[in-house]
């Protein structure tokens, strides 16, 4: 890979680390509150997520890093790569999930794919 590429994406990469250490800390919070109070209502769910990203590099890290999060697990990417499967252990808002997880991670896994 070119050198000057990897400087120029490096940034990109760096904000990403950051973003996921942010989701990290607020999810493992979502869910000790979830495992703590026992009067806490869960809604496990199953969520079909529409994929942008082309590169199985990408794809991975995105699941990897949903998987790497308290709270959601990577199940399945569709054979055409355009969906990847999600368990979410306290789904209030399925639009509001896909919206979070474009906005956060995959938003900067495709500026890094470009």
């Amino acid at each position: 890979m070119n050198p000057v590429r990897i400087i120029t994406k490096l940034p990109i990469w760096l904000f990403l680390g950051v973003i996921f250490v942010i989701e990290l800390f607020k999810s493992s919070v979502s869910v000790a509150w979830a495992v703590l109070n026992p009067k806490a209502t869960i809604h496990p769910a199953i969520i079909a997520y529409p994929l942008e990203l082309k590169s199985d590099i990408h794809i991975a890290t995105l699941a990897n890093m949903i998987s790497l999060t308290p709270g959601t697990t990577s199940l399945h990417v569709s054979d055409d790569r355009s969906t990847l499967y999600i368990h979410v252990l306290n789904l209030q808002d399925e639009a509001g999930a896909v919206e979070g997880i474009k906005s956060t991670f995959e938003r900067r896994l495709l500026a890094s794919e470009r």
